[in-house]
């Protein structure tokens, strides 16, 4: 078996890659909301953390009642019990990441795990 796994992500409103790619570690997905649109629900989570980065267009997020403006290029760390929901501008859609781990799991970084 290989050690890697790859698959391509196409511009569908939400992908989920936690199957896709056999994750172990993360979820990971990749969501596209249009111009005007919006997550139609408030959440947070019970133990996970969340990273967005925002990869093309604009609009906001709404963290525990305060809007953040998002555009392209943004990350973005909500702490679990942080409650959420994401907008599109009315005149830019938005398309996001979001990288889902267990709050204080990392136990190491890239050159403290690396192997050479």
């Amino acid at each position: 078996m290989a050690n890697f796994s790859k698959v391509s992500v196409t511009k569908e409103p939400r992908t989920e890659l936690h199957d896709k790619l056999s994750l172990t570690g993360a979820e990971v997905s990749i969501n596209s909301l249009a111009a005007g649109a919006c997550v139609p629900f408030i959440h947070s989570h019970k133990n996970n953390e969340e990273i967005y980065v925002v990869l093309e267009g604009k609009g906001k997020a709404v963290i525990d009642g305060e809007e953040v403006a998002l555009t392209a290029g943004d990350w973005v760390r909500i702490s679990p019990a942080g409650k959420r929901q994401f907008f599109a501008a009315e005149d830019s859609a938005i398309r996001f990441a979001c990288i889902q781990v267990k709050e204080h799991s990392l136990e190491s970084y890239t050159m403290d795990d690396a192997v050479v």
